[in-house]
């Protein structure tokens, strides 16, 4: 397959740029380039050979891409929560799989090292993943509890100077590849706890899962332990119960929430471009009524979710930013960019589901980011029993 000229311009309908530093669009800047030059003219094939491009591990190491809220100290970039929130806007817009590997290093894997680890784990760990020396994943879901991580059926129980893990853990991205775990289990007492699990470790295995019609390029896994002997030193000492694991992912829905933005405007260019190129009835099809409210629609949505992230980034970094906040605009991102990939495709016409462009692969792709890290539903009742102070969940 040719490689896919990437001629991406993105849209700022309400100038929103204004709003952003030097320091942040100099990042922006960095990052499009890199997805420019390595990712879109690659990630077509990998996709639709259902293959992991592993080479951008070390490559959005060496960008930065990787923790980039995480201290200099331990490698990471000391960066704010905008800068983190257009790092991820940009590798989305290159392809959710590519964005999911960073959001899981990142928010999922050096986050909760950094808040609950020890020093030792942190010096340890991440300036390796930091790097992108070392792949990480994070185990929370399970095959039989998704929504409702409390109720898993992973533990460990103690046995001298370690634990001894059982359990498995499913729908895990950058399992296959990755050489460290950061998995959530009950001990003895029934309480959640975070263990750092290390490739190699007996009785650990990461099987690949195969068959996915959604995030093809990206790694998926299970996370399977017989019996792992796990040091008691790899438990992280500073988290206890659900709200650790809830925090984590508190972060990797900020990040989704540019993210998915990022797939809508690449959707939104593609269409606008196409429907000024594409000549039907003897004039370009962006002249046509019914083509204008499309394309209308999708600015205008994608506009209200550029301001809606930027002000969730600020109060990010000003620490006032609730969960609730958080799910509100993971839900709306992902619901405005499985729209806007939609009607794109109907722009497209039959062009549309082929992969010399983008939109049908970002379209597969959001399914899974619409589900992952709190269902769409979930998110919805998140935000009715904040309003509400009602719990519809039980």
């Amino acid at each position: 397959m040719a490689a896919r000229t990437d001629l991406f311009q993105s849209p700022d309908y309400y100038m929103v740029d204004d709003l952003l530093t030097d320091e942040h669009k100099h990042i922006r800047e960095a990052v499009r380039t890199y997805v420019r030059k390595e990712i879109s003219p690659i990630i077509e094939e990998y996709a639709q050979r259902a293959e992991f491009p592993l080479q951008i591990v070390k490559q959005m190491g060496e960008l930065g891409c990787f923790g980039p809220t995480i201290p200099v100290e331990y490698g990471g970039g000391g960066l704010d929560y905008i800068s983190y929130g257009l790092m991820m806007q940009e590798l989305e817009r290159g392809d959710s799989g590519v964005r999911s590997t960073a959001s899981v290093q990142g928010s999922l894997v050096m986050f909760p090292i950094y808040a609950y680890g020890s020093e030792a784990q942190k010096k340890k760990y991440l300036p390796r993943l930091a790097s992108g020396e070392w792949l990480g994943c994070f185990g929370l879901t399970e095959p039989n509890h998704g929504s409702d991580p409390s109720s898993m059926a992973t533990h460990f129980k103690e046995a001298g100077d370690h634990v001894v893990l059982n359990g498995a853990k499913m729908w895990i991205s950058n399992a296959p590849y990755a050489q460290v775990a950061v998995v959530w289990a009950k001990n003895e007492v029934g309480e959640i706890q975070g263990v750092i699990v290390e490739r190699g470790m007996e009785g650990f295995s990461t099987p690949t899962t195969h068959g996915k019609w959604s995030l093809r390029a990206s790694a998926t896994g299970e996370l399977v332990f017989d019996h792992v002997k796990v040091p008691k030193e790899n438990i992280l000492p500073g988290a206890k119960g659900l709200k650790a694991p809830l925090s984590c992912l508190t972060k990797a829905r900020y990040g989704i929430a540019w993210g998915a933005l990022g797939a809508a405007m690449d959707c939104y260019d593609t269409a606008l471009r196409y429907g000024k190129e594409r000549v039907q009835f003897d004039r370009p099809i962006a002249g046509f009524q019914l083509q204008q409210k499309k394309l209308a629609e999708m600015i205008t949505e994608i506009t209200k979710a550029q301001l809606l992230v930027w002000r969730l980034g600020v109060l990010m970094d000003e620490g006032k930013a609730t969960p609730q906040q958080v799910s509100m605009a993971k839900r709306n991102s992902c619901e405005i960019a499985a729209d806007i990939a939609r009607e794109a495709r109907q722009v497209l016409g039959g062009m549309g589901i082929t992969g010399e462009y983008s939109i049908m692969r970002h379209m597969m792709n959001i399914e899974s980011v619409i589900t992952y890290e709190g269902t769409h539903d979930v998110h919805l009742l998140i935000t009715g029993m904040d309003i509400t102070g009602l719990n519809a969940f039980k």
